[in-house]
């Protein structure tokens, strides 16, 4: 199995000017300046070996994502351990109520830093590219929590290398 991954950020605002323009024939100005694209895979700096995309169902509000017993693909086991979550995209579909994901009560692995706390209201969903800067998935750094409402669901995809 290999594992190769386009992690893409785009934001394209266009502009439209109303004045001061002078010898313009579109006054239109496109932002795209923060736009960026990477890929990864085994062997490139930044290393993607392993993935798992899931939907995360919550129990009475509340899941802990293991990095360490994931399910990926078909149903197959899926273990991080000693690799580094490169790359997670998290979306909280509409209809649902707003979720926290945040480090781990037990065994906290802290996907974004000390005080990583994010919450995504119903629709939102997030994006974020580590760069080989997140710490190791370990038996003491493994844990994920989310926290929203009843049953619910978030819709979670990790890359690790």
């Amino acid at each position: 199995m290999s594992v190769s991954a386009k992690i893409i950020s785009r934001l394209d605002v266009v502009e439209t000017l109303s004045a001061g323009v002078a010898l313009a024939s579109d006054a239109q100005v496109t932002h795209t300046g923060a736009s960026t694209e990477k890929q990864i895979q085994s062997g490139t700096t930044v290393p993607a070996t392993k993935v798992a995309a899931f939907l995360q169902a919550l129990t009475a509000g509340a899941a802990t994502i293991d990095l360490t017993a994931l399910t990926g693909t078909n149903g197959a086991a899926v273990d991080f351990t000693g690799l580094k979550v490169q790359a997670a995209k998290f979306i909280n579909p509409v209809g649902n109520s707003a979720m926290t994901i945040t480090f781990g009560a037990t065994n906290p692995y802290l996907l974004g830093g000390t005080a990583f706390k994010w919450i995504l209201s119903a629709g939102q969903e997030m994006l974020v590219y580590l760069n080989d800067a997140s710490p190791d998935v370990a038996s003491g750094a493994k844990n994920i929590d989310i926290s929203g409402t009843l049953a619910q669901s978030l819709t979670c995809v990790l890359v690790a290398g």
